[in-house]
């Protein structure tokens, strides 16, 4: 038999289902086809994600095509040009996704050949977990627990064995794409830090389960620190399977190489990668839309002055500003700042939480459809399972609880590397001298906040008693 199988989330060999069930039964022609709409650290990513992919599969002989178009046309004309029997492919749980899914089944339900889809992307099928009313789940922890109670992964799937191919197709350099950027070319910072592909996931997994995970339940919160996975732009991509996580934390607690209270703990954030794509598929709607359609009523502000000085990490506020500015360096941000920055681009700028998303999107090595859809609805208040809307993170608080020496700050804000803890989050309050001796000049080296916490603080809740009565 012979296979093309349509590669979108899922650049990986290991634990892959549509290439291992594929080349179980025969040849195997992989195709990627080029996506609309990814930020530009993402496309960063894509380039290099796909092009050690390709190196991959041509160590077994076999070739991956890159192709432009529309999907249902470009895999219809690969199949009929290599005379294939099927096409298969790892579903994508967004809206998107599903609607490529179904213009595909519709096209080929024309041609005598064969579709197969799998689950390769999550630990569960969105499609078949509701509540004892059958309703979709709306809050995360029951949502998990019944996951908890139900999950048996199947067993994971090897590095498949392909056969020796003599079948070519035409195909697009990736390099004629224009993924990376070159005047200028930002991309230096975001090169240091990461290795995309699978090799790379594959090393930060086996580096973060053999140490980090030990400290992670209390070290997940410390910014200074890596003390996360980082895996989270490799499972966006699929260079990685969550299936392998699963499997390999169980089997590390089963053997008490890792205390379940960490372990856990790091699952349930894998819960919520699960979760926030479960959103997505039963209520498709939140991608771009309040999930509490109270908030489509909210006084949101537009004020360009405000919304650039967050951007480019200018606000006055330095947790804001060091977590602004890893983002523009890095192509990533610490989770405990990314919810900083994002509450108070929301609740003490009254901007959009679209607007904070669509920046995200474009600037994150690890932008996802459906986290970080979910993660700016919950900052705001309007999500599924949010915060209380009235809960308004104080940056300074948060910066004293989490970076208690500053280090975090001084890294990224080094304009405030000679100030002391007592003021390194809140320099506005330091007298001259002390400014003076640290080289900052309040204006000019380092910005006045651009708000008042106490009165954005205020001003936030008096915009919430607009949503406070129910929907009508």
């Amino acid at each position: 038999m012979r296979t093309v199988i349509w590669l979108r989330e899922d650049l990986r060999l290991h634990d892959n289902p549509a290439l291992h069930h594929a080349a179980l039964s025969g040849d195997v022609i992989p195709v990627y086809i080029y996506p609309q709409g990814l930020g530009a650290a993402s496309y960063w990513w894509l380039h290099h994600s796909l092009s050690r992919l390709a190196n991959d599969l041509s160590e077994q002989g076999v070739e991956l095509i890159l192709k432009t178009g529309d999907p249902a046309e470009v895999l219809a004309d690969v199949c009929r040009a290599v005379g294939a029997d099927r096409l298969a492919w790892n579903r994508v749980y967004s809206p998107a996704g599903i609607d490529l899914g179904r213009q595909v089944k519709e096209r080929f339900s024309q041609l005598d050949i064969a579709l197969q889809s799998f689950n390769g992307q999550l630990l569960t099928e969105p499609t078949q977990i509701f509540t004892k009313q059958g309703t979709p789940f709306k809050v995360f922890t029951p949502f998990w627990r019944h996951c908890l109670t139900t999950l048996e992964p199947t067993e994971l799937l090897g590095r498949p064995d392909f056969k020796p191919s003599n079948i070519t197709v035409e195909s697009e350099s990736l390099d004629d794409w224009g993924l990376l950027p070159t005047k200028p070319d930002w991309s230096v910072g975001i090169s240091e830090r990461w290795q995309p592909g699978e090799a790379g996931a594959q090393t930060r997994w086996e580096s973060f389960l053999s140490g980090r995970i030990r400290r992670y339940k209390d070290g997940r919160d410390i910014p200074k620190d890596e003390n996360t996975s980082m895996l989270s732009p490799h499972l966006a991509f699929g260079e990685i399977s969550p299936k392998q996580i699963w499997f390999e934390t169980h089997e590390a607690i089963a053997a008490r190489e890792v205390d379940s209270d960490n372990g856990n703990k790091f699952l349930s954030e894998i819960g919520w990668r699960e979760f926030s794509r479960y959103l997505l598929v039963h209520f498709p709607h939140v991608i771009s839309a309040s999930f509490n359609s109270r908030f489509e009523e909210f006084p949101w502000q537009t004020d360009a002055s405000l919304l650039h000085a967050w951007q480019h990490g200018q606000t006055g506020y330095p947790i804001v500003d060091a977590g602004m500015r890893e983002l523009w360096h890095t192509g990533y941000m610490h989770n405990r700042v990314r919810m900083v920055v994002a509450s108070f681009l929301t609740k003490h700028c009254l901007i959009d939480w679209r607007i904070g998303m669509d920046w995200f999107w474009d600037t994150l090595v690890d932008a996802d459809i459906a986290n970080n859809t979910a993660s700016w609805q919950w900052a705001s208040g309007c999500g599924a399972d949010a915060a209380p809307y009235f809960r308004i993170f104080n940056p300074i608080l948060q910066g004293e609880k989490f970076d208690k020496e500053g280090e975090y700050i001084k890294r990224w804000v080094p304009e405030l590397s000679k100030l002391g803890k007592r003021f390194i989050n809140k320099p506005w309050e330091a007298d001259p001298m002390t400014l003076k001796l640290a080289g900052i000049t309040l204006g000019e080296t380092y910005p006045w906040p651009v708000v008042d916490h106490k009165e954005a603080r205020q001003r936030a809740l008096d915009a919430y008693q607009v949503i406070r009565k129910p929907a009508q």
